[in-house]
């Protein structure tokens, strides 16, 4: 990985991007925008511990999805998982603080991942270390606010207007953004794969036709 300057603003989007879709492009120029920040970084998993490797495209595939799906010169694709060698978030944090000491990280994840964020290995960790910025999703914000996680950290969320300060926020902080994104996910796009019998991941701007012609 290049050298990163000291006292960078980085988003941190981690998943499988099986395949990457326009729902993560849309989060990260929102997380650009509403956050201040100077990077966006989508860290591609070579394998999610909760997911199944059935149904699960090679990494090589996955990777080169979604530095086609990334086309913004403030978003960086990266394997630092695969390098690193680890499997859980809580790991790859604490690797990457002790690698970029000087960068202000912030944690972003969709209302579906705070959900399930209490199966995380050491879910509480993420919160401790990093802020936290998530992003409505469709069906899942509802449940989410009243999880377990939110219910946990609810004395420490800031406010939508306070979100720019929130990188310089000592953990834990976290904020949740009511926007409308796009409800497209990757589990639609591979059912959608299968249903035409044609495994080549779509481009982004085909994505993006389809979630418009469903919204």
């Amino acid at each position: 990985m290049p050298p990163v300057k000291s006292g960078l603003k980085i988003g941190l989007l981690g998943g499988s991007f099986n395949p990457a879709h326009d729902g993560h492009f849309r989060i990260s120029l929102e997380a650009l925008r509403r956050l201040g920040l100077d990077e966006v970084w989508w860290l591609v998993s070579p394998q999610n511990p909760l997911k199944a490797e059935a149904g699960m495209a090679p990494f090589a595939e996955r990777f080169a999805g979604a530095r086609q799906a990334a086309r913004h010169p403030r978003l960086r694709v990266t394997d630092i998982e695969a390098r690193l060698g680890t499997r859980y978030t809580a790991d790859t944090l604490r690797a990457l603080r002790r690698r970029f000491p000087h960068v202000k990280f912030v944690w972003l994840m969709g209302a579906d991942n705070l959900s399930q964020i209490p199966a995380w290995r050491a879910w509480s960790y993420i919160f401790n270390t990093l802020p936290v910025a998530i992003f409505a999703r469709p069906t899942y914000s509802l449940r989410a606010l009243a999880g377990k996680a939110a219910r946990r950290y609810s004395r420490v969320r800031r406010p939508e207007r306070a979100a720019r300060r929130l990188p310089g926020n000592a953990p834990p902080a976290w904020v949740f953004f009511h926007s409308r994104l796009m409800p497209i996910s990757a589990t639609a796009l591979r059912a959608q794969r299968a249903a035409r019998g044609n495994g080549r991941p779509k481009t982004r701007s085909q994505t993006l036709a389809t979630a418009r012609r469903r919204s």
